[in-house]
């Protein structure tokens, strides 16, 4: 753990570092005591603000986008990420460190504010501003249930990566890290079940005292903060990948039933000749689009965004992931979407195929004729999911908030759920309420399933169009792949002509990310299998 200790020692000061020496000196000048950074409820609100800044899940997008099958090489490309999309998958990659460190780092906040939370104890009398109707005791329950909650997620997160099989409670986990550690222990790695027991215990508490109030910030949008409609989502996708289908299914009724939220609707949609959406569909940096899907993605309206992680300026920008300088064939774009991806929406009426693709992008429909070359100087699918920060003029191009939740993947949850219990017609409903929504011509036509891996084939299908870019393709192809009758990812064949590795079975062992090698050498752990 000597890795995480490391860090947990720079985020407990609050000082100007000088030299190497501050780094590892445990006292250092200037630094700010437990004691003096708790001592108002107001306190911890600046604290839980801090911890919201540190959950991040920018390295899962990458990892899943790139290594699996959401991406091809750009027009653009100078060999960034060639090498993870040739599978080599190391101790040393990049996203699977900065993954294991931002978790970790959420969590190591989340621990220190439940630890300096015992230096307050709170009354029943009404608070000021900003906790307007809120007694201390109040606010100061709802700031830990909010602390609780981001501890439980990036636990879950970890888990989800790290652990070779989160469906088996003796297999091996993450390090639990439920308190703060002494600057010198050493944590193990443990069990499944351990982590799960830890998480649940961590949502029940959060749920039971959950009533978000928060200070001002850059933004004031409710579900960019833990609500109980986020702990039930959490929970959905939580029990789903544990095979717990009658519970999944519980929670993905409750958030689809309760929330108040319904799936965003494409809208109206005008093209021109060549098939490209109007102006007014694209919008800009201060006019949002006329689609209510496209706006939503724009980050202008919330639509049916059950959670997200807000991305202001001088944030980490994710569109950096697919561009150089903006998001149009101008800014350089060294990744583009999948051929694969863009074929399954290009059909009548998916607003998908015009809220994914930027105005600029080149489509070519002789692209399977061409040389390899030419293909990805003629072929260019530029990423327009992450367009740029609503509301700034051209200042923040490559910067977009981060879904966490939205309720598409709960219909997705419901559906598996009903799969699962032999109700494939009820399945086909989900997915087409949320087909539905997508087309701006019109209702679609109900899918018919042959059998269940069919219907789950289909499942993974539509994931794979509305959740692309997200950071959930890695972790469906492992999870579902083989029941859905999937046993590799599924590149186009144009997008990998120049590659020597083609595809990955879903079986293999890079299917789960290794440990990060500074980890390894820092605190001595078990290696996952195969690296």
């Amino acid at each position: 753990m000597k890795k995480i200790i490391s860090i947990i020692i720079l985020f407990a000061t609050i000082s100007v570092a000088n030299s190497c020496k501050d780094a590892y000196e445990i006292i250092q000048d200037g630094e700010f005591s437990e004691s003096a950074t708790f001592q108002t409820v107001n306190d911890m609100q600046k604290f839980l603000n801090n911890t919201y800044d540190r959950v991040d899940v920018s390295n899962e997008i990458g990892i899943s986008s790139v290594f699996t099958d959401e991406l091809g090489i750009g027009s653009q490309n100078g060999g960034q990420n060639v090498s993870l999309y040739n599978f080599a998958l190391t101790s040393g990659n990049g996203f699977a460190s900065g993954m294991w460190l931002a978790h970790y780092s959420a969590i190591n906040s989340a621990n220190r504010l439940i630890e300096g939370a015992k230096l307050i104890t709170p009354t029943d009398k009404p608070l000021a501003a900003p906790f307007d109707n809120f007694t201390e005791k109040q606010a100061y329950n709802s700031i830990l249930a909010q602390a609780y909650a981001i501890r439980a997620f990036c636990h879950f997160q970890l888990l989800c990566y790290f652990s070779p099989n989160i469906k088996d409670n003796n297999s091996l986990g993450v390090i639990l890290l439920n308190k703060v550690p002494a600057v010198s222990e050493k944590l193990p790695r443990n069990t499944v079940g351990e982590v799960f027991a830890s998480i649940e215990s961590d949502l029940n508490f959060a749920y039971a005292n959950i009533n978000p109030v928060k200070l001002s910030s850059t933004s004031s949008s409710p579900y960019k903060y833990i609500s109980k409609t986020f702990i039930d989502a959490l929970r959905a996708r939580m029990y789903l990948y544990r095979g717990n289908y009658t519970l999944a299914e519980q929670y993905a009724d409750t958030v689809i039933n309760t929330s108040g939220l319904v799936l965003t609707p494409a809208g109206t949609v005008v093209t021109n000749a060549n098939g490209v959406a109007n102006s007014a569909f694209y919008g800009s940096y201060t006019v949002a689009s006329t689609s209510p899907y496209k706006s939503m993605l724009q980050d202008f309206t919330r639509g049916e965004i059950i959670m997200a992680l807000d991305r202001p300026v001088g944030k980490a920008a994710i569109a950096a992931q697919f561009y150089f300088n903006r998001t149009n064939i101008t800014g350089g774009p060294y990744m583009d979407l999948s051929r694969a991806v863009y074929n399954i929406i290009n059909v009548p009426g998916d607003v998908r195929k015009h809220a994914f693709i930027d105005a600029t992008a080149k489509i070519d429909p002789n692209y399977e004729s061409y040389p390899w070359a030419q293909y990805l100087a003629n072929d260019v699918l530029c990423i327009d999911k992450y367009s740029g920060k609503a509301g700034t003029a051209n200042g923040a191009e490559l910067m977009s908030d981060l879904k966490l939740f939205r309720l598409s993947e709960m219909y997705f949850i419901k559906a598996e759920c009903r799969v699962a219990a032999n109700d494939l017609t009820g399945a086909a409903l989900r997915i087409k309420a949320v087909r539905d929504a997508r087309n701006y011509l019109g209702p679609v036509a109900l899918p018919v399933y042959a059998n269940a891996t069919a219907a789950l084939k289909d499942i993974l299908t539509e994931r794979r169009v509305e959740l692309a870019l997200e950071g959930h393709r890695y972790l469906d192809l492992k999870r579902m792949g083989a029941s859905a009758g999937v046993t590799t990812t599924e590149r186009h064949p144009k997008d990998v002509e120049g590659y020597a590795n083609k595809n990955l079975s879903i079986t293999d062992y890079r299917f789960t990310l290794p440990i990060p090698s500074d980890e390894i050498n820092g605190n001595p752990i078990q290696q996952n299998p195969g690296y």
